[in-house]
């Protein structure tokens, strides 16, 4: 009988030996929960290793905000782990749709680690943690970090995985943009963090590991006097001029809730401009029926245009939605169009992810109900016109 083969680590994507091959040191220089008294972690070149998630932190800083704002503070705190906040964000994606989508990308990056192996690093540097000991920071490639933990929470794994990342001398802010944009675009308030941090990194404005609002750091940019030739520096990287890059800093006047809000259902620069050039006690009541109603820039432009009404000498604001029944069919209108220029395989596709979608927020009975009322009015001027 031959002899069992032990099965590798679904997140290992070499063997841990092949012949002829040199393999790159895999022990870092300074373990989590080993104490190096009067000495840095020796970091003189860049080196691939194998870590555990539970040895590893996300940048508090990064532009790109992956965990939801709910469970940012408990994990950054060091109220929750990895684990604890992966099996918290999966618990809201039951019941929240735009939760839902991100999870579901995650999962399924994680699940490629099972199939293809993780093809690249995450890079980061060992850094001192409170307790004295030294953790690695993550540079890019948190996207890849949560996958694991999603999948090992989700799959009820005991043993943690193993990422592979690549310990560097110097992590850049430009490094990180570069990564989020070449991975995914960016949502506008994303981008607006981006090149807020940017700016500060060129500016050698380091943010503060004790505030708590990480907004307030990048907020920090639109006060700052620019030297000649810093556009011209970020330009490259971002890939806008610098009048857009000047409406995207314009975003951070809305407050961290709005921000949190705006980024989750990923709202359109144009959208969130022209919110902002609303009086500003009417941003958050605007930037959720933009949410409710995925309205367009066009759409929010002529609900502003919309003159107050005055009754009885006193100043009424209007109406959310001017006018439902056209709202709704012009989004009926796009949702067939989209769906009309579609093959059939990529349509069966769209629908399926759709029903999932419904099915996570709740509203597929409800929907299913207001189409059947839509088909029977259909039908009756149909059987009209003969």
């Amino acid at each position: 009988m031959p002899p069992t083969r032990k099965r590798a680590s679904a997140f290992e994507d070499f063997p841990t030996q092949q012949p002829g091959r040199i393999e790159p040191e895999a022990t870092p220089s300074v373990l989590p929960g080993f104490q190096r008294t009067g000495q840095e972690p020796l970091a003189q070149m860049e080196r691939i290793e194998r870590l555990l998630p539970s040895q590893m932190m996300p940048d508090r800083f990064q532009p790109r905000r992956l965990l939801p704002a709910s469970i940012r503070s408990a994990f950054f705190s060091g109220q929750i782990d990895c684990y604890q906040a992966a099996e918290a964000w999966l618990k809201m994606a039951r019941t929240d749709s735009a939760v839902h989508s991100e999870v579901e990308r995650l999962l399924q990056m994680g699940e490629s680690f099972n199939s293809h192996g993780q093809i690249k690093p995450i890079t980061g540097a060992w850094v001192p943690a409170s307790d004295g000991q030294f953790i690695f920071q993550i540079e890019t490639g948190e996207r890849r970090f949560w996958a694991a933990c999603l999948r090992s929470v989700g799959r009820k794994s005991v043993d943690e995985p193993m990422l592979r990342v690549e310990v560097i001398q110097t992590p850049t802010r430009q490094r990180q943009v570069l990564e989020n944009r070449h991975a995914e675009l960016p949502s506008a308030v994303e981008q607006a963090c981006e090149v807020a941090a940017l700016i500060l990194a060129e500016l050698g404005l380091q943010p503060d590991p004790e505030q708590e609002d990480e907004y307030d750091y990048f907020r920090m940019a639109r006060s700052q006097r620019m030297p000649v030739g810093l556009w011209e520096k970020i330009m490259p990287v971002m890939q806008l001029t610098r009048p857009r890059m000047v409406q995207l800093l314009n975003i951070l006047q809305l407050s961290s809730p709005l921000l949190d809000l705006a980024n989750r259902y990923r709202l359109p620069e144009r959208v969130l401009r022209e919110i902002l050039s609303l009086p500003r006690d009417q941003w958050e009541r605007m930037l959720r029926v933009s949410i409710q109603n995925q309205l367009t820039s066009d759409e929010v432009s002529e609900m502003a245009a919309q003159p107050a009404e005055t009754v009885k000498g006193e100043h009424r604001e209007p109406q959310p939605i001017p006018d439902p029944s056209r709202l709704a069919l012009r989004h009926l209108k796009r949702f067939a169009n989209v769906l009309a220029d579609l093959d059939e395989v990529s349509r069966g596709q769209a629908l399926d992810e759709i029903a999932g979608d419904l099915i996570v927020s709740r509203k597929a009975k409800g929907l299913l109900n207001l189409l059947e009322e839509l088909g029977n009015a259909l039908n009756a001027r149909l059987s009209r016109m003969g």
